[in-house]
């Protein structure tokens, strides 16, 4: 066996794979890539699948996403022709019509080929200027990742010259990021040095960087706690209100907000659970806990708003602009230039109010008709600084996804969505048909779920089921479109089942914290009452149900295999947490010690190590088939989670199949080629094993 390499426990016999990029680490996932994942790629019936799930990713006719800046809607658009992508622009006008005129800012094949790198697009910032200026919109903050990790370079472009500016601004490879201060300074946020960056691998610092002086002689604006999770900064471009701020995230839930007021840091005082946003005159703040400033409780999942300079005066009255129930949660709040967008989920299902403040500082209230009762409604401003237009983007399981453009009048009032863009249909849904049903967890809970499938299921118990979940983190699942698994599993003769477990947000902070910690098990258990409804209803049977999910999914689906092996007939794990021993030292982890508690303190480590997957693995116990995928330049969850829980399943003679793509970062992929390969791997063996 391959000795342990410097930093890893001694009493892991698989300890050596955490090596990232060890050759004895990377001869074994070579050996293994090869094998039955090798296997499943060399069948026809794969080649086909992933033929057409490229199709799909490649389609010129996918909506391109877009960003309003300035006279430009600005996208990042990757096909069949560029593999890594363009970054490109056209004008509302151009977008309006069939086939937009494209005009390419950058392209990212073009300039990995000249620079010999596999750079992956990661965003990019755009000062604003003074509006009517020659040079507003001009300058952008361009950043780019090796490979698509979490850590990235910031480069300094110009829009006019369409290139990167000579002697510009350029942050070298780090997690962080910048922001624009000004046209000759930034804020920015990086790895400057030894010490500077937390335990969890993110920035400490934040400092001033003014054009034509290195990086080392920034000014330092705020430096956080060597035990602090994340340290940030930015600042505001909206005109009369410019502000430059600072966060500070002691954990991942809990954190500080500072404006800069001259050469000193004044905090906002709002709970440190809370979610602050500032727009204009106003702060809001969404809650994760219970709040009493005074005599007044506001309760967890509720939005506030106050005039910020009240706030900042001492003022404790806010308004409730919403109130959380047992059947609803606030899915997001979009400033508009004068008016804010609340979207709420009503029973994982959306609806939208749009609020404007008067005069008197309050808010008047209208609900927006139309809203879909089945589905999900996404919403976000075209331009908040200078418009009240949103994009509205409308999807189903069943439905392809459309965009369209909405004007919100002074009186708060949506005018009819202009469809714009629609997706095409990418698979045959005649004869499909999604519902929701409501499952009894162990301990008497209601958990929601949704189920696709055909109108004339036999319910005899033999269709092949997917069922798909994450339950962490407060981020909630609800319907959408994809060709992907809809061409590759549902037009197959799949079924498709989504569950809302506890652990996220579908029914706000109550549902996300009542999986923490000690109480994780609850989000299991969940999943597993979810499992046996299907079989129940006839709707499949447990050797034809399969489970996937992915990071914190993947500790789910982890968890399904070794607590409840006897419901799957197959398992799929992607980019997971499988060591929760080992998890806080091992990359971003020590940001997630809020989620699942600290392994280093034994009594924590006492109800970690009842969902810790890696060990509670059995060599006696029958295990479904399962497949894991990563990433070897996942820089946020380490790929040693998943390389040690296969290969102790491998030595227990266990049926393996592994697969790790060398690029993708967490989202296990960096181009459509790879993407496709990564998801045709998963259908094509829940498939080989649930059929």
């Amino acid at each position: 066996m391959p000795a342990a390499y410097a930093g890893a426990v001694t009493d892991d016999p698989w300890a050596w794979l955490e090596d990232v990029d060890g050759e004895q680490a990377l001869a074994w996932v070579r050996e293994r890539n090869g094998e039955k994942a090798a296997e499943l790629a060399a069948t026809p019936s794969f080649a086909e699948t992933k033929r057409r799930i490229r199709s799909i990713l490649d389609s010129e006719a996918k909506i391109p996403d877009v960003t309003r800046r300035g006279e430009h809607l600005y996208n990042f658009w990757k096909d069949a022709q560029h593999e890594r992508g363009v970054w490109r622009r056209t004008t509302l006008e151009s977008y309006r019509t069939e086939r937009p005129e494209w005009e390419v800012v950058l392209d990212l094949d073009a300039l990995n080929e000249a620079e010999g790198a596999n750079w992956v697009w990661h965003g990019a910032t755009v000062w604003r200027g003074d509006e009517g200026s020659p040079d507003a919109f001009r300058y952008a903050l361009v950043s780019l990742s090796r490979g698509g990790s979490d850590a990235d370079v910031t480069r300094e472009f110009d829009l006019h010259t369409k290139s990167f500016v000579e002697g510009g601004f350029e942050r070298p490879e780090s997690k962080g990021g910048v922001s624009w201060e000004s046209p000759d300074s930034l804020i920015v946020y990086t790895d400057f040095g030894e010490g500077t960056m937390t335990p969890s691998g993110y920035p400490r610092i934040v400092k001033r960087w003014r054009r034509g002086t290195p990086l080392e002689q920034a000014e330092t604006l705020f430096e956080g706690e060597p035990g602090d999770m994340y340290i940030g900064g930015g600042h505001d471009q909206m005109p009369g209100f410019e502000r430059t701020y600072v966060f500070r995230r002691k954990t991942f839930r809990t954190g500080e907000l500072y404006l800069l007021d001259g050469e000193k840091l004044v905090e906002v005082p709002t709970p440190p659970s809370a979610e602050e946003d500032i727009h204009r005159e106003w702060l809001t703040v969404e809650l994760r806990e219970d709040w009493a400033p005074a005599d007044v409780t506001y309760p967890a999942g509720a939005l506030l708003a106050a005039r910020l300079d009240d706030v900042l005066a001492g003022s404790t009255d806010f308004h409730v602009l919403y109130a959380p129930t047992e059947t609803t949660s606030l899915a997001g709040a979009s400033w508009t230039r004068n008016h804010l967008v609340l979207n709420i989920l009503e029973d994982v299902t959306n609806r939208l109010e749009v609020l404007t403040p008067t005069p008197a500082g309050t808010f008047s209230r209208t609900a927006v008709e139309g809203v879909p009762q089945v589905g999900t409604v996404a919403v976000a401003p075209v331009d908040a600084v200078a418009s009240d237009d949103v994009w509205l983007y409308v999807t189903d399981f069943l439905t392809p996804t459309t965009l369209s453009l909405a004007s919100i009048s002074p009186e708060g009032v949506m005018g009819e969505p202009e469809p714009l863009k629609s997706m095409p249909t990418f698979f045959d849904a005649e004869g499909l048909v999604a519902e929701q049903h409501f499952v009894t967890s162990d301990d008497g809970t209601r958990v929601p779920y949704f189920l696709v499938r055909r109108e004339d299921l036999s319910f005899d118990g033999t269709a092949p089921t997917l069922l798909y979940g994450y339950g962490g983190f407060e981020i909630s699942l609800t319907p959408t479109y994809s060709g992907g698994m809809g061409s590759s599993w549902l037009e197959k003769g799949g079924v498709y089942a989504l569950a809302n477990i506890r652990g996220g947000g579908e029914y706000g902070p109550r549902w996300h914290q009542a999986a923490l910690k000690e109480n994780r098990h609850k989000a299991y258990e969940d999943m597993a009452a979810v499992a046996r409804d299907l079989v129940a209803r006839g709707v499949t049977s447990h050797e034809h149900l399969g489970v996937q999910g992915g990071s914190n999914g993947g500790l789910l689906t982890g968890n399904m295999i070794t607590r409840y092996p006897e419901l799957f007939g197959a398992v799929v794990i992607q980019v997971p947490l499988l060591d929760m021993q080992r998890y806080s030292h091992l990359l971003a982890g020590a940001s997630w010690m809020d989620e699942y508690g600290d392994p280093d303190d034994p009594e924590q480590w006492e109800f970690i190590r009842t969902f810790s997957p890696y060990h509670l693995l059995d060599p006696e116990r029958q295990y479904p088939p399962v497949l894991f995928t990563t990433s070897t330049r996942d820089d946020r969850v380490h790929p040693g989670h998943a390389r040690k829980m296969a290969a102790a399943m491998l030595a227990m003679g266990k049926d393996v199949t592994y697969y790790e793509n060398i690029e993708g970062g967490h989202g296990g992929a960096a181009t459509n080629d790879q993407a496709s390969h990564m998801q045709a791997l998963a259908y094509e063996f829940l498939r080989s094993r649930l059929a």
